[in-house]
């Protein structure tokens, strides 16, 4: 037995949940996005935090999912990721409990 490891389909999986997790931050950044051109004034800020956090998240996606840039072992992609979903759940709370 070699001391080689098979990733077998892990890879292919792991770019897949990368993208996928991509995908829903984009649809709620838009919806929010949306709501502050319906909602005026007060869904701007949001909107803008909203961008942010997508930005982040999608960049670090990009990483992740095609391989690029040195490996990280710190772990502090996933926190990253976790505190950007958080933050995406604070908005919508706030913009359900302003009406928007």
């Amino acid at each position: 037995m070699t001391g080689t490891r098979d990733p077998g389909l892990q890879p292919e999986r792991t770019r897949l949940a990368w993208r996928r997790t991509a995908l829903a931050m984009t649809v709620v950044t838009l919806l929010t996005v949306r709501l502050a051109f319906t909602g005026g004034p007060a869904g701007a800020l949001p909107a803008a935090l909203a961008i942010l956090g997508w930005g982040g998240v999608v960049a670090l996606c990009w990483r992740r999912a095609t391989g690029t840039g040195r490996p990280r072992t710190g772990g502090r992609t996933l926190a990253t990721a976790g505190l950007a979903a958080a933050g995406f759940a604070l908005i919508g709370v706030v913009l359900v409990l302003r009406g928007l």
